[in-house]
């Protein structure tokens, strides 16, 4: 099991081309979401940092995964302020899913939003 995860505004690694390792691993091998899963976080740096929530429990996902059989699928990510506290929170979905915000709710909330 592998899960691949870039953020959109990273500098180091061009997003566009994890994007296009993707889609050539999925056109490839079509079982191939049977074993892997690409997120892209929106406003993410490299590896961490920039506007946008960037925390997500990687481990946990890959590990019940592997261990129980539940693949991933909608995580949520995490922003924390200057204190360590939780800010704000996005999900995170599925490639080529997105969030999309419902119209209403805290837009701080990652129950606001919808993959789609």
């Amino acid at each position: 099991r592998i899960i691949f995860w870039t953020g959109w505004s990273d500098h180091l690694i061009t997003a566009l081309g994890t994007v296009d390792y993707y889609e050539k691993l999925t056109a490839a091998d079509p079982d191939a979401d049977e074993y892997s899963r690409l997120y892209m976080l929106p406003g993410m740096f490299h590896c961490a940092g920039g506007p946008a929530p960037d925390r997500a429990d990687w481990l946990e996902a890959i590990r019940a995964w592997v261990e129980e059989g539940k693949a991933p699928e909608r995580l949520v990510s995490l922003q924390l302020d200057e204190s360590g506290r939780v800010s704000r929170t996005r999900p995170i979905c599925p490639y080529p899913q997105v969030a999309s915000y419902r119209g209403k709710g805290d837009p701080d909330d990652e129950a606001s939003f919808a993959c789609k």
